[in-house]
Parts: C-alpha cells; sequence; structure tokens
C-alpha cells in the first residue's frame, strides 16, 4: 500500500477532528483534585489547573457557567468538576470546560457545615437565650460518648478528681462513621428519658472534620437545641467546632474541660463549706449574744420594777443625801479651820516679841562682825608694823656693824666718810665698831683701781 494515499491533515483539520472525538467519546466527567495556576481576567472567564500528584489538566470555565458558581475557587482547593473534554485547537492543547464546580472532601464538608449553620441560625437554634444554665451542685452526670474511647477516660478522670461525690452514667455511642448520628441520638433520647441525670455532656476526642461529622447532622443537632437538660458539647480539640457545640447550653473546648465546667472542684467546695461554717457560727454566735443582752435588759426592766427594787433605790437616795449633809459639814469645818489657822498666823505676824528676838540676834550678828573685823584689822597693823620693825632694823647702822663692820667720820666734823676724796693723809678719823671706838690719822691713801665710784 501506498503511505501517499492515505489523508493528508492540516494541524487545524487534526486538532478539529480530535476535539470532535474527544467530545463525542467522553461526554461529561468528574473529575477530582487541587487547584493551582488560577487565572482571572477581565473577560469574566476562569482558567485554572486541576492536579493530583503526578500530573495536572488545564481546564476552562467560561463567563456564563463561572457567574453560576457558589464556591469561590483558590489555588490549593480540593474541588470536583463536571466538565467536558475538549481540545484547545490554536494550540492542540488537551483541556476539560468546566460546566460545575464545588469542593470536594473536606472543603465540601466545611462548604455543607456553613449552610446547614446559616441555615440553623436563622431558625434561631443557636438563640442564647435559649441556652440553660448549669447546675452548681450537679448529683448525677451523664456522659454521651464512646466507650472505648480517650474522652470518656479524661471525663472519668477529670470527674473522679474533682467531683467523686457525683453518680456517674454512661450512655455509649459510636462517635464516627455511617452510624454514628443516629446511635448519637438514640442515646441522647435514652439519657432525657432516663429522667437520671443533672446535666448532659456529649463529644468525643479530636480529629478530622470528616471523624466530628457526625455532630454536624442536622437532626442531632435539633435534638441537642431541644434538650430539656443542661446539656454541654465537648466534640475535638479547642481549634474544632461543631453544630452541637453551637445548639448546646455551654461549648468546652476539649472532653476535660467539660468535665471541669460541670464539676465543682472538691477543694474549693470544702473551703466553701469552711466559710460558710464559720460564718454561722459567727451569725449563731453574734444571735445568742443579741438574745442574751435583750433578756439581761428585760430581767434588768423586771428588777427596776419590783417594790423592793424600789425601796431600794429610795434607801440608795436617802445614803446618797447623808453622804452629801456629811461631806457638806465637814467642808464647813474644814474651812472654818481654815479661816482661824488664817487668822492665827496673821496674829502670830504682828506679836512684837519675834521682831525683838529678831533685833537682838541682828545686833550680836553685827557685835560679832565688828568683833572679827577689828581683831582682823589689829592683826593687819601688827603684821605691817613687825614687817616695817624689821626693815628699819636691816637700814640701822648697828645692823650693819654687827655685821663686822666699821662707820668712819671725820674726827673734827664728825660727818661720815663715804668716799675717798673725802679722805686725805694726815687727817684725823674717828672709827666706830660694834662694841669700840678708836681714833686714827691717816698716813697713807690709796685707792682701789677696780672699785668704782659709786660704791
Amino acid at each position: 500500500m501506498n503511505n501517499f494515499a492515505r489523508r493528508v491533515f492540516t494541524p487545524t483539520e487534526l486538532n478539529r477532528d480530535v476535539r470532535v472525538h474527544l467530545e463525542a467519546g467522553f461526554g461529561l466527567v468528574d473529575v477530582e483534585g487541587e487547584i493551582s495556576n488560577l487565572a482571572r481576567p477581565a473577560s469574566g472567564h476562569l482558567y485554572f489547573s486541576i492536579k493530583d500528584q503526578k500530573t495536572q489538566i488545564r481546564c476552562a470555565m467560561f463567563r456564563n457557567r463561572a457567574t453560576l458558581m457558589n464556591t469561590r475557587l483558590s489555588n490549593g482547593q480540593q474541588v470536583r468538576a463536571t466538565a467536558r473534554v475538549s481540545l484547545y485547537e490554536p494550540r492542540g492543547d488537551y483541556q476539560l470546560i468546566v460546566e460545575r464546580i464545588e469542593a470536594a472532601g473536606e472543603g465540601r464538608l466545611r462548604q455543607l457545615y456553613e449552610q446547614l449553620k446559616r441555615q440553623l441560625s436563622a431558625e434561631g437554634l443557636f438563640d442564647p437565650s435559649r441556652k440553660q444554665a448549669l447546675p452548681v451542685l450537679p448529683r448525677r452526670i451523664g456522659l454521651i460518648t464512646s466507650a472505648s474511647g480517650a474522652a470518656v477516660r479524661d471525663l472519668l478522670h477529670v470527674l473522679q478528681r474533682r467531683f467523686p461525690l457525683a453518680h456517674i452514667r454512661l450512655y455509649p455511642s459510636a462517635v464516627q462513621g455511617q452510624e454514628a448520628p443516629g446511635e448519637l441520638q438514640r442515646a441522647l433520647h435514652l439519657a432525657i428519658d432516663d429522667g437520671f441525670a443533672d446535666v448532659l455532656i456529649i463529644g468525643r476526642g479530636g480529629g478530622s472534620l470528616e471523624d466530628l461529622w457526625a455532630f454536624n447532622d442536622e437532626a442531632l443537632v435539633r435534638q441537642v437545641a431541644a434538650c430539656p437538660l443542661p446539656i454541654v458539647s465537648a466534640v475535638g480539640h479547642e481549634v474544632d467546632f461543631s453544630l452541637c457545640d453551637e445548639a448546646a447550653d455551654v461549648r468546652a473546648p476539649t472532653p476535660s474541660a467539660a468535665a471541669e465546667m460541670v464539676s465543682p472542684d472538691q477543694w474549693v467546695l470544702q473551703q466553701r463549706i469552711g466559710q460558710l461554717r464559720a460564718r454561722l457560727q459567727r451569725d449563731q454566735s453574734r444571735r445568742l449574744d443579741y438574745i442574751a443582752q435583750r433578756l439581761d435588759h428585760i430581767r434588768h426592766r423586771l428588777q427596776n420594777a419590783h417594790p423592793r427594787q424600789q425601796l431600794q433605790q429610795q434607801y440608795q437616795r436617802l445614803a446618797q443625801l447623808q453622804a452629801r449633809l456629811q461631806q457638806q459639814t465637814d467642808n464647813r469645818i474644814r474651812f472654818s479651820q481654815h479661816r482661824f489657822a488664817l487668822a492665827e498666823q496673821r496674829l502670830q505676824h504682828h506679836d512684837p516679841a519675834p521682831r525683838m528676838m529678831q533685833a537682838r540676834q541682828h545686833i550680836q550678828h553685827l557685835q560679832s562682825r565688828l568683833r572679827d573685823r577689828s581683831e582682823y584689822l589689829l592683826s593687819q597693823k601688827q603684821q605691817n608694823f613687825a614687817a616695817l620693825i624689821r626693815s628699819l632694823h636691816q637700814l640701822s647702822p648697828l645692823a650693819v656693824l654687827a655685821r663686822g663692820y666699821a662707820l668712819n667720820t671725820d674726827a673734827e666734823s664728825g660727818q661720815v666718810i663715804q668716799q675717798h676724796q673725802a679722805m686725805k693723809a694726815g687727817q684725823e678719823i674717828r672709827i666706830i665698831g660694834r662694841d669700840y671706838e678708836a681714833q686714827a690719822t691717816i698716813t697713807t691713801l690709796t685707792k682701789k683701781p677696780d672699785t668704782p665710784d659709786a660704791v
């Protein structure tokens, strides 16, 4: 066979035929994957890729379909697209023409969650005015959860630790899977009809949105909202939210937190009981004191109203008057005695005998002073006289002569010779000693060279 006898396609013809075959052969298909390379041109069309771990497919969604879409697309979003398999002829690119698209997997569940939440919230199912307050001291607590999960162990551990006096009853139920919503409803219905519990806890441990989806079941949520008993919802961890949390009277972030919310702390209760006991004792003591004071007051009034008490009061009054009279009499006597003493003091003050005695004593004192002064002056004079005698004796020539000296005088004139100028050879002199007197003639006169003239 001649190969050149086969039909020769142009690229345009081939792409057109391939597109026709693809669209006719596949029709509408559902493709689930992750969005990437999302583009939003001004035309209003949407262009993106749907990919999995190994490959990706280019997609186009035209404006007339994009405007009808309730979900806003974003890169990384998990979606399920209903599309026609086609080919973009100008470039020969294989693509999907998307007719409808919606969130898939957890995204789909999140979308359903938000839709149901808006619906039930619009009905007033989550209105805070419908909420009931939890009992302060519950004696019986009902648990609606799995009998084998970690949540029931956490609940029992916390309740036993905080308030071991409470009675606990478990209403077991599946908390995950298709059977979970129905079992949870039956367990809740049983707990309500049982009439055992003062408060209920419904919940489970953490998990994905799919794991927790049973607690978003509309029938269960409505039953939780209509529960006549106070109910606490504890679904998942702190970041997890369910519609049961919205419908319950109280939402707890974890099962352990729910157990703490419904159970009082036994140690706090003991302290409170101790405080109340002390307060009651104080109140009783004050009341008894008041009653005792009141009785004393009434007894006192009765005693005052008794005739014997009246007579006793009159006796006391008479005794007081007598005491006052005696006191006034004593005061009068003391006053008179005081005046008499003052008069006696004044009379004694004007008596001449003491004044004469004082004058006599004064004269004696003056005489004594005069005698002492005279004796003192006489002694002073005597001492001065003796001193003068001694001075005069020291200046007397006799005293000088007594010491071995002699007095030279001129024999004719009798003048005392004091200097050598008054002496000359042949002169007659008279020498007077202590116990002698002699007369001599000067034969030789010699002046001592080392003797000053003044000596």
